[in-house]
């Protein structure tokens, strides 16, 4: 009888003794689950630029307004087509008269104004202007509309599941939705482009300077001015999205993304983000492996121009580890394209740089060639076959 009591009494404590139950963790994924780094967010996320490694996540696939952090995949577009030389820094560019009605931020500009490329991507970058945004969708893609399908095909390339974009702005409109997982990956992609970085961390400047119609930058992301490290990427503001705001910093070469939608006020927001910064920084660090442009391997083509083709990273490449903790013991594989035909355009990704630790994949990297490779002529392929034949 004794031994059924104590037995009974056993289960019950079991049944009902207080327990924790723990996030599962995504393969891969360094999340610390019992963080709350983002308290006053509706969601918000925190990972390494070079690994793509989670460290810190809340509701970070939850869809919700983006407000001006859509300009993130804006600014993505306009970079590429800079380096795909769609368009030059100095072209100009003729305002039109939608453009210069779009309300909100803005840099007021006039319709039929004309202004450098360079100084409207300031505008989009450091004042968040809608205007400057259109204008340049406008020029690259020759409508808003066209433009914003490119970005919504971007997202698809990207892998975002939970991203939609109707303007290239914010502006509130039905449908227009993103999360800050796809906000970290979409500023992961932009800052590829690492002169983006010269204008996200403007903190002022002025555009017109001298004209009467002069005009003062003040970034909207203050803590590009009280943050060390902090040097973009986006604001946004919306009453519906609430203050959110996707930035990075880089410290002992180790560059992080954090990004937080929804917060009540600029202070709450701010502090988030200054907080999943300050955790990253003080309990991580990165070893880089490759650097952005970096030769892996070389392509060979008999039937171009060049048989021997470099074959680079085409973004830094690190591992990343807890202070105070071994550095991961690596491997590397090259995996190269069996379906690549020529001519090859400069960007163009030709395979992928996976690294392992232990057998498990720690990142993948898009392997690229950063040169224009043209098909040999006819003349250059018969020297060539000669050449082979006295050999």
């Amino acid at each position: 009888m004794k031994k059924f009591v104590l037995l009974t009494s056993i289960i019950f404590s079991i049944l009902f003794m207080p327990f924790t139950v723990f996030g599962e963790e995504n393969e891969g994924d360094n999340t610390d689950q019992e963080l709350n780094l983002a308290p006053d967010a509706r969601s918000a996320i925190l990972i390494e630029r070079d690994t793509g490694e989670m460290l810190f996540d809340k509701n970070a696939h939850k869809k919700l307004p983006p407000a001006s952090m859509t300009k993130v995949m804006t600014l993505l577009l306009i970079m590429e087509a800079l380096d795909q030389g769609k368009i030059e820094k100095d072209e100009t560019i003729r305002v039109s008269e939608r453009a210069a009605s779009m309300g909100g931020s803005q840099i007021f500009l006039e319709a039929g104004e004309e202004m450098s490329v360079n100084d409207l991507l300031k505008g989009v970058a450091v004042a968040s202007g809608n205007d400057a945004s259109v204008a340049l969708a406008e020029r690259i893609s020759g409508s808003e509309k066209a433009f914003v399908e490119q970005m919504n095909k971007k997202a698809e390339a990207l892998g975002l599941e939970n991203t939609q974009f109707q303007n290239v702005t914010g502006l509130p409109t039905e449908n227009h939705y993103s999360t800050a997982h796809d906000m970290a990956v979409m500023s992961k992609e932009l800052l590829k482009y690492e002169s983006i970085t010269n204008y996200t961390s403007i903190y002022e400047d002025y555009l017109r300077k001298g004209e009467e119609n002069e005009f003062w930058l003040v970034n909207t992301n203050k803590l590009v001015k009280s943050y060390p490290g902090v040097d973009g990427l986006k604001t946004g503001y919306t009453n519906e999205a609430k203050y959110c705001l996707t930035a990075t910093a880089e410290k002992s070469d180790m560059r992080m993304i954090a990004v937080v939608m929804g917060a009540d006020t600029t202070k709450e927001r701010n502090a988030s983000i200054s907080g999943m910064l300050d955790y990253a920084f003080n309990h991580y660090e990165t070893k880089n492996l490759y650097e952005k442009g970096q030769t892996i391997t070389t392509l060979d083509m008999l039937k171009a121009e060049d048989p021997s083709i470099d074959v680079t990273a085409s973004e830094s490449i690190s591992t990343i580890h807890r202070k105070g903790e071994k550095d991961k013991k690596v491997s590397t594989s090259v995996n190269l394209k069996s379906d690549i035909e020529l001519p090859i355009s400069k960007g163009d990704e030709v395979g992928e740089l996976v690294i392992k630790n232990n057998g498990k994949t720690l990142s993948k990297s898009p392997l690229i060639v950063d040169y224009d490779v043209e098909e040999a002529s006819y003349l250059t392929l018969l020297k060539r076959t000669a050449q082979n034949m006295v050999k």
